[in-house]
């Protein structure tokens, strides 16, 4: 018996990872096909995650100011990838709604007008970056002579945010299709690469040059650029739900705007929770680039252990999102609690081990007794609100997957907003209480995320959104 229960279990891994296009996830038992979902997404947030904590590490061997800098512009480029985050959500949304109403050629048109979005957001975004780099860290904090050692390093960044824009949106694509094995695959692809080339045109191992901080923008983005390229290979060469054709990629205002109304609240929900962040970052800057350096290196940590939390909430919203273009709201509000709970669970077994080896996990990446007392104080105030944490990203990843992008950004307005905000600023000025004020502040808002979004969620009101 149990031998047959493993060999089912590792069918249904094996299942997961190949990808398979004839899955309706509208039928059946919802914990398999949560299952079949959940595997690649969460491998795909784990391989996002990798870049953060790769980069952080390799990085970590230049010094303070390096880690420094790379913490004021991923601070600041994190703006983009709230608009290319709300704009996989509207993406996602609309192709699983598609999907489930069994209208391929309707998704395959939402993909095209998504693509083209990217392209003219990619460009405003990357002309700016490179034209106003040392402005932009100069505005996030930065002292004269770290603007001076990292303005080339974020012109990079931004300079390629064509490359973060598009992976988001066929990863997207590909997740409200089904298809999440695909996102996975082109992820893992973009992290092998940047894994090989970040340490040797950091250091200049072999007979590539030694570029420093410069290095790790070309790997990242070199490594981001072949992911795009996969992903792009498949929606147009075909091999999944979805088949983009030459014929597809013109302008249709109609299903065009109709995209930007939806994604519009995905943009402004990501907007008003990762400007937050600047807004914290900024404030951690004032006491100097040691609480900076331990700030970042915990929050990569966090990124780290949490995405996988991510891909499973990413699995709800897919779910969701075909129910309901399947006319099945019970369906879709049933799969929803599975994937709380089984979040819970994940994120309370997380915040455990962060808990008791928090230490050894800061020390893997700086030993600056400074740096390292910042990061494990963040490290360890942020893992008391995990199980909360883990909870308010399944229902807020729920109401979008049903296309009501809106109840989250008022959501995030008011836990950020209205308390995050001023909580910190209050604590960590006001009361004396220095960097850990803005770590308190963090937890406070997220158990409050996790808390509404549950009474909100059960109003039930997501079930009535069209898309």
């Amino acid at each position: 018996m149990e031998n047959k229960k493993s060999g089912n279990v590792w069918s249904v891994f094996k299942q997961a990872m190949a990808g398979d296009s004839d899955i309706n996830y509208t039928e059946g038992s919802i914990g398999r096909v949560t299952i079949l979902l959940a595997i690649p997404m969460i491998l795909e947030m784990a391989m996002e995650s990798v870049f953060a904590i790769v980069d952080i590490f390799f990085v970590s061997g230049l010094g303070t100011e390096a880690v420094a800098t790379v913490g004021l512009t991923e601070a600041m480029i994190t703006l983009l990838y709230a608009v290319a985050i709300g704009l996989s959500m509207g993406t996602t949304a609309l192709i699983a709604r598609r999907i489930g109403e069994e209208d391929p050629e309707a998704a395959a048109e939402a993909a095209s007008q998504s693509v083209i979005l990217g392209l003219i957001v990619s460009m405003v975004v990357g002309i700016v970056g490179i034209i106003y780099a040392a402005e932009i860290l100069q505005i996030m904090g930065a002292d004269e002579s770290l603007v001076e050692t990292g303005t080339t390093y974020t012109r990079l960044m931004f300079g390629a945010s064509f490359t973060i824009v598009f992976l988001f949106l066929a990863n997207a694509i590909f997740r409200g299709a089904g298809d999440a094995s695909l996102a996975m695959r082109a992820l893992t692809l973009a992290n092998c690469i940047n894994i090989v080339l970040d340490p040797c045109l950091i250091y200049g191992y072999g007979p590539f040059p030694e570029l420093g901080l410069t290095g790790a923008a070309v790997a990242t983005n070199i490594g981001r650029a072949i992911g795009v390229v996969y992903g792009l290979f498949y929606l147009c060469g075909g091999g999944g739900r979805i088949r983009l054709h030459l014929r597809d990629m013109t302008l249709r205002l109609k299903i065009m705007m109709h995209l930007v109304r939806i994604s519009a609240g995905g943009v402004a929900q990501s907007l008003v929770a990762t400007a937050s962040w600047v807004f914290l970052i900024q404030l951690v800057s004032s006491f100097g680039s040691d609480a900076v350096a331990g700030y970042t290196i915990a929050v990569r940590v966090v990124m780290f252990s949490i995405l996988p939390a991510w891909g499973l909430s990413n699995a709800a919203a897919t779910l969701v999102g075909q129910n309901l273009g399947a006319k099945l709201p019970d369906r879709a509000g049933q799969t929803v609690w599975y994937v709380v709970k089984y979040n819970c669970i994940y994120m309370g077994t997380a915040s455990l081990l962060i808990l008791f080896f928090t230490e050894p996990i800061i020390l893997f990446f700086v030993d600056d007794p400074v740096v390292l007392e910042y990061g494990v104080q963040c490290l360890r105030i942020f893992a008391f609100s995990y199980v909360l944490w883990g909870a308010g990203m399944v229902l807020i990843q729920s109401f979008n997957g049903a296309g009501d992008t809106m109840t989250p950004t008022w959501m995030n307005v008011f836990c950020y907003w209205v308390v995050q905000i001023p909580l910190a600023y209050g604590l960590a000025l006001g009361l004396g209480f220095g960097p850990s004020g803005v770590f308190w502040s963090v937890f406070v808002a997220e158990v409050l995320i996790g808390i509404v979004g549950f009474l909100v969620f059960r109003t039930g009101r997501w079930k009535l959104k069209q898309v």
